[in-house]
């Protein structure tokens, strides 16, 4: 395979070296090493193109992986330079020119190609993580069962139930929209998914769930699975095309992110380009949206009920989608406290299955994340991420921090509560 087939050659040469990516970088903050840094891994991908390095070489594909995809160098980069592309470029093509060993290749073959795209398996794996957790069984498995002993506990089947296809608003009904139900989020969060129902058909919305729908394909195009993430967006925007033309609120920073990108990842795909863009306009964050929408403010009593409030911003909401303002503002008007945290735009360590892949790198990411919560003395985390929401619920028990993890939905549907009896 050409050295040019593996990595986006055009778009490093956007970079200008002018290094103001590298405070921004988690890896290089642990490192201080130039490689593990944006700037440095942009030139190693451009050796890589020109013929000097080889595309197996052990430091290349070491910095690949060591990568969480964060994308806090965009948002700090005066010349524009698209990381987050570049690097699930990159990581494509090493899984086609460098096999990984046999173990990975099988445990990326049933994540990628078997879990996420079936509800059933997503549903019986869920289960039998649960089982592991409460029975001990976790435990037991040594270093294999350690991510099962620290992630939040699943919850019981009847936690994770599907949405109904319909939900009617309440009230005056102001239009539709389709909603995202995940796979992680349905899984893991289905009380957000309930919350985001919830929220949305109070203020008049009626919501739609795609029957049959189960992954937008976010995992894949972070992990290098690029052939796996165009065929699972095709078959997302052909199930949310069935749900009309509406909105389609999204609240998992995630796949927001990346369904916004549809246009992009389906650029060659003349059958598809244009259905991609139409599909990709439509998306909204969950707080992108109900904050246009939302008719009031909504005073409460929450400021007894959570405390003091601090929002953590998804990597893949501040800085792939430029979402900033709108969560703070919905947390504002349902009257409870707020206070800013720390380095708010800082990467937690989730980054997908980072925390799994590398869960000593991802610690010792959120420690700084721990502190930071400590400093501000909230009571009540909020994100609007599956991945961070599991980080943060982990990190925290881990580190003996007494604090709360909501979703935002999930401040917002309590505030709707109080305010409508």
């Amino acid at each position: 395979m050409r050295p040019l087939e593996v990595v986006d050659y055009a778009k490093s040469l956007d970079c200008i070296h002018c290094g103001l990516c590298l405070r921004t970088c988690p890896t290089y903050q642990l490192t201080g090493a130039e490689p593990s840094s944006p700037r440095g891994r942009i030139y190693l991908m451009r050796a890589v193109a020109e013929g000097q390095l080889a595309a197996t070489d052990p430091q290349y594909l070491q910095e690949l992986d060591f990568c969480l995809a964060c994308r806090h160098c965009e948002s700090v980069c005066p010349a524009g330079v698209r990381f987050g592309e570049m690097i699930e470029t990159a990581r494509a093509g090493r899984e086609r020119t460098q096999p990984r060993g046999f173990l990975a290749r099988t445990a990326r073959r049933i994540g990628f190609g078997t879990l996420l795209r079936s509800r059933v398996w997503l549903s019986l794996a869920a289960s039998a993580m649960r089982f592991a957790q409460v029975s001990g069984a976790a435990r037991l498995l040594g270093r294999l069962g350690r991510p099962l002993v620290e992630m939040p506990t699943v919850p019981a089947k009847a936690e994770r139930a599907p949405l109904p296809s319909s939900t009617p608003a309440v009230g005056t009904r102001r239009g539709e929209v389709a909603m995202l139900e995940g796979c992680a989020m349905r899984e893991l969060y289905g009380r957000v998914n309930r919350a985001t129902v919830e929220v949305l058909t109070r203020i008049g919305f009626e919501t739609k769930v795609p029957s049959g729908h189960v992954c937008c394909g976010a995992l894949h195009a972070h992990n290098g699975e690029l052939a796996g993430a165009r065929e699972l967006a095709r078959s997302t925007i052909e199930h949310f095309e069935r749900c009309g033309a509406g909105p389609i609120v999204v609240n998992s920073a995630g796949c927001g992110a990346h369904m916004k990108a549809y246009a992009h990842l389906l650029r060659d795909d003349a059958a598809w380009r244009e259905r991609a863009d139409r599909f990709s306009a439509r998306v909204n964050d969950f707080s992108e949206f109900v904050a246009a929408e939302l008719p009031m403010d909504v005073q409460g009593a929450l400021g007894r009920e959570l405390g003091t409030l601090a929002y953590d911003d998804p990597c893949h909401l501040c800085h792939g989608q430029q979402v900033r303002s709108q969560p703070r503002s919905l947390l504002d008007r349902t009257g409870a406290a707020r206070v800013e945290l720390p380095d708010s735009e800082s990467c937690c360590g989730s980054a997908g299955i980072y925390s799994m892949l590398r869960p000593d790198d991802s610690k010792a990411i959120f420690e700084k994340k721990a502190a930071a919560l400590r400093s501000c003395g909230a009571d009540t985390l909020v994100t609007a991420n599956p991945g961070c929401h599991m980080q943060w619920e982990a990190g925290l028990a881990r580190e003996g921090v007494k604090a709360r993890v909501l979703h935002v939905a999930e401040v917002v549907a309590a505030a709707l509560r109080q305010a409508r009896p």
